[in-house]
């Protein structure tokens, strides 16, 4: 006769079986909690309204710059950041595409500390805004990390500029000399060629790492510019960080930010960097977006003033490192819409920019490449790392050019009558020789020395003349 278990033993096993499932639940919480605490006592809040790339939403606290989820439809997550908040709503800015996004969506916090990997294996690799793998070649094996906002430098710890840097380009490395640590503008309208002289510079420098950012360019000339532009070569030893303009403009801006900390991991290993980002108005374009969707009122040409203080929060953390350590010479490409080269970000970036290198549509039309427009450019750090003899030789030639740039229409008409100024009569006869210093085929390089036996050789005069005094000689040969 089989026995029955009374009602007492009953409630006994059942507390039992209650108990063991509660210690299980207990045990997997506190996993969790041990894991990351964050995700199990974050707050929910939800998707109140949206206007253009703005979400709105309530119900959480989260401080500026940290991550969201957004829960899509079918339960995909959609990633975004909180940009501004006003009262009780806070302003999100999503990273990637937003459809599929619903009223009332769940909106949960994530954990966030704004690092991104960095490491030795990205040399050779194109990569997106967010460090994620554009060029098929597999998952990117790095180990360490670079805060994304970058941290602040003392001045008074950086080294001082007093090095040259040879870019492989004649005009720069004779008239407009860059110096390992330097912050050099290229401004240029579109179609003058700054892509190319880029391009040159990736291929023909010595640097050790180059860093390219790709910020808010065609997705088209992503690609000509990695396999035509750059090449093998120059890819093997360059990390390129592309971020087009079908981006959304925070993954623009973490594209801009991105480039500089991969750079800046590569300059506290001791090594020379040459950064390369094209381009820094789109990077500011990408803020006046953001700026403006969330209410920031607008200020010069509907740029608001949150452009004006981003720009030299990205550029000053370019530049040299402590003494003995490595350095990043930084080249930002400025577009000059309509050739106007007093546009608000120009002239913004002429102010906190070492330098700036100016590329001319009318020497582009007239087939001079590069179309460095000498008499606009300038190096500000020239006279500390070059010589005496080369700089006088380099103001010498300015001073050559200019004079036959500014009487050009007398000459090419035949106003001008040969003997009624000597300085204009040397410089019509060294003008050949002026363009051709300045011209190089993209496909050629010319080092440091080489630019400076060039330079010598074209400013060759009589040694009755006394170059250092700068005055202009009777009669010059030409080089």
């Amino acid at each position: 006769m089989t026995s029955q278990k009374t009602d007492t033993e009953l409630d006994i096993t059942t507390l039992a079986d209650r108990t063991a499932n509660w210690r299980e639940r207990l045990k997997e919480h506190q996993h969790r909690l041990d894991s990351d605490p964050s995700e199990v006592l974050s707050v929910e809040g939800r998707l109140t309204r949206m206007v253009g790339l703005t979400l709105e939403a309530v119900g959480f606290q989260a401080p500026i710059g940290s991550r969201c989820e957004v829960q899509g439809a079918g339960g995909k997550p959609i990633e975004a950041e909180v940009v501004g908040f006003s009262g009780e709503i806070l302003y999100l800015m999503p990273t990637g595409d937003i459809r599929g996004l619903v009223p009332n969506a769940r909106v949960r916090p994530i954990r966030s500390d704004s690092q991104v990997p960095v490491g030795d294996a990205l040399l050779g690799r194109v990569v997106d805004g967010a460090c994620k793998p554009l060029d098929g070649k597999g998952p990117l094996r790095v180990k360490d990390s670079m805060p994304l906002h970058g941290k602040l430098v003392n001045p008074l710890v950086r080294a001082p500029v007093r090095q040259h840097l040879d870019v492989g380009v004649q005009a720069i490395n004779a008239l407009l000399s860059v110096g390992r640590g330097q912050r050099m503008g290229l401004f240029a309208g579109s179609g003058v060629g700054k892509s190319v002289l880029l391009g040159m510079m990736t291929r023909y420098t010595e640097a050790d790492v180059i860093v390219v950012g790709l910020i808010g360019e065609r997705g088209r000339e992503v690609k000509e510019f990695i396999e035509d532009i750059l090449g093998e070569e120059g890819l093997s030893r360059a990390v390129v960080v592309a971020s087009p303009a079908d981006n959304s403009p925070l993954m623009r801006l973490h594209g801009a930010m991105l480039a500089t900390s991969i750079a800046e991991y590569f300059r506290d290993q001791g090594k020379q960097v040459l950064l390369l980002m094209d381009s820094l108005t789109r990077y500011a374009q990408a803020q006046r977006e953001i700026a403006l969707a969330i209410g920031e009122p607008p200020a010069t040409k509907g740029y608001p003033p949150s452009v004006f203080s981003l720009l030299p929060q990205l550029v000053e953390r370019a530049g040299n490192g402590s003494e003995g350590g490595g350095a990043i010479t930084a080249i930002y490409t400025v577009l000059t819409e309509g050739d106007d080269q007093q546009d608000p970000v120009a002239d913004a970036a002429r102010a906190i920019l070492d330098g700036h290198i100016v590329l001319s549509r009318q020497l582009a039309e007239s087939g001079l490449y590069p179309a460095i427009d000498v008499e606009a450019s300038i190096s500000r750090v020239m006279p500390q790392i070059v010589d005496e003899n080369h700089l006088e030789q380099a103001q010498y030639f300015k001073q050559m050019y200019s004079t036959y740039r500014q009487n050009q229409d007398l000459i090419n008409v035949g106003a001008y009558a040969a003997g009624s100024d000597p300085k204009i009569d040397d410089a019509i006869a060294m003008f050949p020789s002026l363009q051709n210093l300045i011209k190089q085929s993209m496909n050629q390089a010319v080092d440091w020395q080489q630019s400076v036996d060039n330079l010598t050789t074209t400013m060759q005069q009589p040694s009755s003349q006394i170059f250092g005094s700068l005055q202009t000689p009777t009669v010059l040969h030409q080089g």
